[in-house]
């Protein structure tokens, strides 16, 4: 479990392990905010980019991709890290600098042989459950199965991921789901503040006005005042 690709799988995703392939070191001149990533970990140590944004920097450099293990940031390390903290590092380069990215991309293999399922097989209808449930892989614990986001909480976590995008220039649903997971049974705006100054999340130095934003997003959700954004295209 500890080489799968993502945190959070659903039912529809592939399932495949990350092999380590063709290494790669890219200059990369942050003439904007947000470079265009998200970025997930496989809860061992090691971080991921999840999708890259159309027509973004990393984008228009065209060695960026999905799957890429993110190595090193300018030399250093970052393995062991967490996706957050890697998001932290590269919010923290100042904008109109250079830095070098090392990536390793996944060995590649090919999946033509797999077709769809036909009725033959021995699996019946009434197995296959809902569709309405989630592998979750956690750093600490045991992966369990949990049932899938509803249309208020997958609302919170794309307005949640929109302020983050804009806070530290990068997407990272996993944090955004923690934001949302952790101010859901919240009554207020103090009780939220509490919370987040007694969780990991202090350590990304949230403005006071920022985290009154996140709170707006998860309190208009809850409330139904939020719409829920066009899904993003399928890579």
């Amino acid at each position: 479990m500890d080489n799968l690709l993502g945190g959070q799988i659903g039912l529809e995703d592939f399932i495949f392990v990350h092999r380590k392939g063709q290494p790669k070191e890219i200059e990369v001149t942050k003439t904007e905010d947000a470079l265009g990533l998200t970025i997930t970990d496989n809860g061992a140590g090691y971080a991921f980019i999840k999708r890259v944004k159309e027509g973004s920097i990393m984008d228009r450099l065209k060695f960026v991709h999905v799957g890429d293990h993110i190595e090193k940031i300018n030399g250093k390390t970052l393995i062991g890290c967490r996706h957050f903290e890697v998001a932290k590092a590269l919010k923290e380069i100042e904008k109109g600098s250079t830095f070098t990215l090392r990536l390793i991309e996944p060995l590649k293999a090919g999946f033509s042989h797999i077709g769809p399922r036909t009725g033959s097989g021995c699996g019946r209808k009434g197995e296959y459950g809902s569709g309405r449930e989630t592998l979750r892989l956690r750093a600490k614990g045991p992966a369990t199965v949990e049932v899938a986001p509803d249309d208020v909480a997958t609302t919170a976590i794309e307005k949640i991921n929109s302020l983050l995008e804009s806070f530290m220039g990068i997407n990272d649903a996993e944090l955004a789901t923690q934001i949302w997971e952790l101010g859901q049974d919240k009554d207020n705006p103090s009780q939220f503040v509490t919370a987040v100054d007694n969780s990991d999340l202090e350590a990304f130095g949230f403005t006071d006005n920022f985290v009154f934003d996140l709170w707006g997003a998860i309190s208009d959700a809850k409330a139904g005042r939020l719409k829920r954004e066009k899904e993003d295209t399928p890579f």
